[in-house]
């Protein structure tokens, strides 16, 4: 007689997905561990000194704008909010009036975000200088 959870037919996927977290999180964890005993830790000087007969290289501050970061989050926002509704396009039948209304509702929550984050200037290119 089959226990009733694995008798779930989307028990393999369950199994998968804690095996693949697993994997992923003893990965990243032994990768952390062994690049920080294995990493020369005095290879400033290195990078600073002159190659050949290349001009003296002087340490330059990371000027990278937050607004790159705003830009490609509110990307992704938006592109994986696109990507709902393609299954809610493929059962439209199916879910008929109430699929069609909560769709609607959907649309009208991603236009307010939309229109919230126009108006605080979030889509506009700002120059870095």
């Amino acid at each position: 007689m089959e226990h009733i959870i694995t008798a779930n037919p989307y028990f393999g996927v369950f199994v998968l997905f804690v095996l693949t977290f697993g994997a992923f999180t003893a990965t990243t964890v032994i990768a952390r561990l062994a690049s920080r005993a294995l990493a020369a830790k005095d290879t400033e000087k290195i990078k600073l000194s002159v190659y050949e007969c290349g001009p003296e290289v002087t340490k330059q501050p990371n000027r990278l704008s937050p607004q790159f970061y705003l830009f490609a989050l509110l990307f992704l926002l938006f592109d994986v909010e696109i990507v709902f509704m393609f299954p809610w396009a493929v059962d439209f039948k199916v879910l008929g009036w109430f699929g069609f209304t909560e769709m609607i509702l959907f649309i009208i929550l991603l236009t307010i975000g939309f229109v919230y984050a126009w108006k605080k200037g979030a889509l506009e290119w700002h120059n870095i200088k």
